[in-house]
């Protein structure tokens, strides 16, 4: 029987399978469409097609390092459930190692694994685990050492929070040190020339609003904010904040000490930015059955 386009199209509406996935099974099963259906089911096509609807804002952190280069990879999934499962976790860290060979996200999904590429790989383990996953980041950095710490670590290497910490210098006990720091604080970036400029320009307009209602001379308030600003620099800036471990020097100062200076840091959080939509279970019904 012909395959014609119609079909596929058909196909693809009622299981949200790929165009080629659907033309191979129509093929398969020589146009029966309920056939079809069912054997895009067997292979794992459809269930996993799916599941692709559902926010994924769980899941796992992880990082690796080898050498003067450290990646963190974000893999997402519906629950936090499965990042306790032992294959999530497997195929976490088999993502986390391919990681290290690439430069962004995009090639990281075009990675091999196994034989497969990593976007395949996260398909074929939806279908097996039952929930939507995603490969949603990836960031790397480089230095003469590279620290890394997970926070709330869910097995080796991976967890809630993945840093990495890159120095000039130093050694791997003062770079982890600092990636605690980064774990508990969050700066926003390594230090004022990194700060998002509208950050800056936003903060400094209220603090001169708040200046202004004093009712000092212009003189008085342009001293103010500088030194309100130092303080706000001092709040957000890694390289400016007091050090956790030791709150009388700054995490420039320590570094220093150390013998290191700090050149780049990253910080992933699962979850991080993804909105989360919560239904009910008669909404979810409902809106199952078009009501």
């Amino acid at each position: 029987m012909a395959i014609t386009a119609a079909m596929v199209k058909e196909l693809r509406d009622t299981t949200a399978a790929g165009m080629m996935d659907a033309k191979k099974a129509l093929t398969e099963t020589n146009g029966d469409m309920e056939a079809a259906i069912d054997w895009l089911r067997t292979k794992g096509l459809a269930k996993a097609a799916k599941k692709a609807g559902r926010t994924a804002a769980e899941g796992l952190v992880g990082v690796a390092v080898n050498g003067g280069v450290g990646v963190a990879v974000e893999v997402n999934s519906e629950t936090d459930f499965v990042g306790k499962n032992a294959e999530f976790q497997e195929m976490v860290g088999g993502i986390t190692a391919a990681a290290l060979n690439v430069s962004d996200v995009d090639a990281l999904k075009a990675a091999d694994m196994g034989g497969k590429t990593v976007e395949t790989v996260v398909t074929d383990k939806i279908a097996t685990i039952g929930e939507n996953m995603s490969v949603r980041r990836m960031a790397k950095i480089e230095g003469d050492v590279v620290g890394s710490y997970i926070h709330t670590a869910a097995a080796d290497g991976m967890g809630r929070i993945g840093v990495l910490v890159a120095l000039k210098g130093g050694d791997e006990g003062i770079a982890k040190q600092i990636a605690m720091h980064v774990a508990a604080t969050n700066p926003a970036s390594l230090s004022e020339a990194d700060l998002d400029q509208s950050v800056v320009d936003r903060e400094k307009a209220v603090l001169t609003e708040q200046a202004r209602e004093s009712g000092k001379p212009d003189a008085v308030i342009e001293k103010m904010i500088v030194g309100r600003m130092k303080k706000f620099y001092s709040e957000v800036t890694l390289v400016n904040q007091a050090f956790v471990m030791n709150p009388d020097v700054t995490v420039g100062e320590a570094a220093k000490e150390a013998g290191a200076e700090v050149v780049a840091f990253v910080r992933l959080e699962v979850g991080d930015g993804i909105e989360k939509v919560e239904e009910d279970f008669a909404a979810e019904v409902a809106k199952t059955m078009g009501g």
